[in-house]
């Protein structure tokens, strides 16, 4: 009976292999039926390997003198993960040949979009000298929405490889990714990549690593990682360059930092860890620092680069463990996991991300509430950045107030809800955090300090209590050619910044610092920066601070009625403007009625702005051939009177794809 079920798993195990492999490739196990999935669990569970199937690792024998943690850097399309790709072609991770192409970008956003936003992890083994060095890599993203995966990575490592393009040189985005990991006292392995196309000048990209970082210019490694040129010095300076973990101990009681998460719908939160102290393998039971929860690990392994079992994880290694974590907020990131039974000091974990964009996310029906909160729920455990606060609106219905990182962040976020969890959302216009002091804050009882946050329109104070208000400030770093450079400076002022310094990188590229209003830099500054350096300057910032401003509450109002799902908080110089422009835009958008609508811009009761949507008219002559011209009148006239009374007691019929078009981004 033995015998003749395993012959049955030999049969069916090519056929579930290659679900496995298409649900991999896609990012998603929503193809993964239950049958398929009820194969390979009895397989496992009866201890029946199947043909092909790896090994469970043993990585105890590895000291960690031979153990290297490191994350590649670089701005946004320098190569990071063509690099990665060698790297496990080289180590024989994977198998060499041209399907290799961005391995470790797994979700769908990422291939589509072709740019990395989100970290990824993956062990190698490699042998110098005759040794055998354990090499556990994160691939990070480079756009600065996704800064906070760098920095979060950054905790779990020793080292980076900071990666520049050869024809553009260093970016913003590059010099922002080479303080963090200064700062953090890291070890820092200098690459020049893309040595092998045409206009490449790799002296120059050199000479200005040497100009702003002080780096040795002969140990700055020149590659091809799309060709696997001279790629194997990388790992060469990795081992001789990067220091092994120095603040981990083996003998010591478990402790493991959880630095990533995802959700898996058949073994529940799968945490990402890194063991800092002691060992930790199948059948101990670990408990949480947060929420003091006890689990009984079921599997521990590493990422190479897909999830391969290991006897037992060891500080200074990274890798992720299988616990029956069936929710959300039991695995969260930054959380410190130890054995049952043993009393140990939490680790530090991280510092909670800064919201730098709100945006309401609405389901397009309101029966998708249930789903659309698991989904959410879900996808943050991947990406904790986003801050989530319930919400509800009288067009919309219930929803949700996220904070993002940045605009790019907030499209992936809700192109993820899409593709992952098939949540089709209504995204309402982003906002700044902005703040507002209050008169007598003390004596109100709804607020409860002097200084209060302003997310969106409808937290709004009225201005009478106000004193001031302030908006967000960023500190950016324009990296352009100096032939556009009075264009950049004029953008700069026109967006209400002030430049604070300028450094010639070289002869031909100028490094601007300025203060500008993040308001003005997260929805099209970029885009705009583009199109007068004709794509050739790069743009990066950070916060700094809060300054005092000016600003209104731009109130949409139909047919005198005001729409809060609508209003916008804007800088008081800018509120006639875009004013017009919502108003254009809803005249395009609103169904015509039996009677005119009025669409209006309002700040505090002074309309700015106004567009009209016609009524529907109807030939009440139709029926008249010749007569009396009386009788004509008195119909036109009674038609007027009727689309007054109609207009002054009806409500206006707004249907919820209206507010779709003109919210939706």
């Amino acid at each position: 009976m033995a015998l003749r079920g395993f012959q049955f798993l030999q049969r069916d195990w090519k056929k579930t292999k290659l679900i496995c492999e298409l649900c991999s490739q896609h990012g998603s196990n929503k193809w993964l039926n239950h049958k398929s999935y009820r194969l390979l669990s009895v397989s496992r569970s009866h201890g029946a390997r199947p043909p092909g199937a790896a090994e469970t690792l043993d990585v105890s024998h590895i000291p960690l003198e031979r153990t290297r943690n490191f994350s590649i850097i670089a701005h946004i399309d320098h190569g990071k993960s063509t690099l990665a790709d060698r790297l496990l072609e080289i180590t024989g991770t994977i198998s060499p040949g041209e399907g290799n192409k961005q391995v470790l970008d797994r979700l769908q956003v990422e291939q589509e979009r072709g740019i990395t936003v989100k970290a990824q992890t993956a062990s190698l083994f490699y042998t110098h000298n005759g040794e055998e060095y354990l090499l556990n890599l994160i691939d990070t993203p480079g756009h600065v929405d996704f800064s906070y995966e760098v920095s979060r990575s950054l905790q779990a490592c020793q080292g980076v490889v900071l990666l520049v393009d050869a024809n553009k040189g260093v970016q913003a985005q590059t010099v922002a990714n080479f303080f963090l990991a200064f700062t953090s006292d890291l070890a820092i392995v200098s690459v020049v990549n893309k040595i092998d196309l045409k206009n490449a000048d790799p002296d120059r990209a050199i000479a200005q690593m040497q100009r702003l970082f002080d780096c040795d210019p002969d140990k700055v490694c020149r590659i091809s990682a799309k060709l696997g040129t001279n790629v194997q010095s990388v790992l060469t300076a990795v081992i001789e360059d990067i220091p092994p973990p120095s603040q981990c101990r083996r003998d010591e009681p478990l402790r493991a930092l959880i630095f990533d998460s995802w959700f898996d719908r058949y073994k529940g939160c799968v945490p990402l860890v890194a063991v800092v102290d002691g060992q930790l393998a199948a059948g101990d039971v670990i408990v949480s620092s947060q929420s003091g929860q006890s689990y009984e690990v079921r599997e521990v392994g590493l990422l190479r680069p897909q999830e391969t079992p290991a006897t037992q994880l060891c500080a200074g290694q990274v890798g992720y463990l299988h616990a029956n974590i069936r929710t959300a907020t039991e695995a969260q990131v930054g959380d410190t996991l130890y054995l049952k039974g043993q009393s140990v000091t939490p680790l530090a974990g991280f510092r909670r991300a800064k919201p730098m964009v709100y945006a309401g996310v609405y389901p397009m029906d309101q029966s998708q509430v249930p789903n659309l909160r698991s989904a959410i729920e879900r996808l943050t455990l991947n990406d904790s950045s986003v801050s989530v606060q319930v919400e509800s609106s009288a067009a919309l219905g219930q929803g949700w107030r996220l904070g993002f990182l940045g605009l790019l962040h907030m499209d992936v976020f809700t192109q993820r809800l899409q593709q992952e969890y098939d949540s089709e959302v209504v995204v309402t216009s982003p906002s700044v955090p902005y703040k507002a002091k209050i008169f007598g804050a003390k004596n109100i009882k709804k607020y409860r300090g002097d200084e209060i946050e302003i997310n969106g329109p409808a937290q709004f104070p009225d201005v009478m209590i106000v004193s001031e208000f302030m908006e967000p400030m960023v500190m950016g770093t324009i990296i352009t050619p100096d032939a556009y450079f009075g264009a950049v400076q004029a953008l700069v002022m026109e967006r209400r910044g002030h430049q604070s310094e300028a450094t010639n990188i070289d002869n031909e590229r100028i490094m601007v610092r300025a203060t500008m209003p993040l308001s003005e830099v997260v929805v099209d500054f970029y885009d705009e920066l583009k199109s007068l350096t004709s794509g050739y300057a790069s743009f990066d910032y950070e916060d700094a601070g809060y300054e005092t401003t000016n600003l209104s509450k731009l109130v949409i109002l139909l047919n005198g009625e005001p729409v809060e799902e609508l209003s916008l908080i804007v800088h008081t110089s800018r509120a006639r403007s875009i004013g017009r422009a919502v108003c254009a835009r809803l005249a395009e958008s609103i169904p015509r009625q039996m009677f005119s609508v009025a669409i209006q811009a309002a700040v505090g009761g002074k309309i700015l702005a106004r567009a009209d949507v016609k009524a529907l008219k109807k030939d009440v002559l139709a029926k008249c051939y010749g007569g009396d011209i009386s009788r004509k009148m008195k119909l036109l006239k009674r038609q007027a009177e009727g689309k007054r009374r109609m207009k002054r007691i009806a409500n206006i019929d707004i249907p919820r794809e209206t507010f779709v078009k003109v919210l939706k981004r």
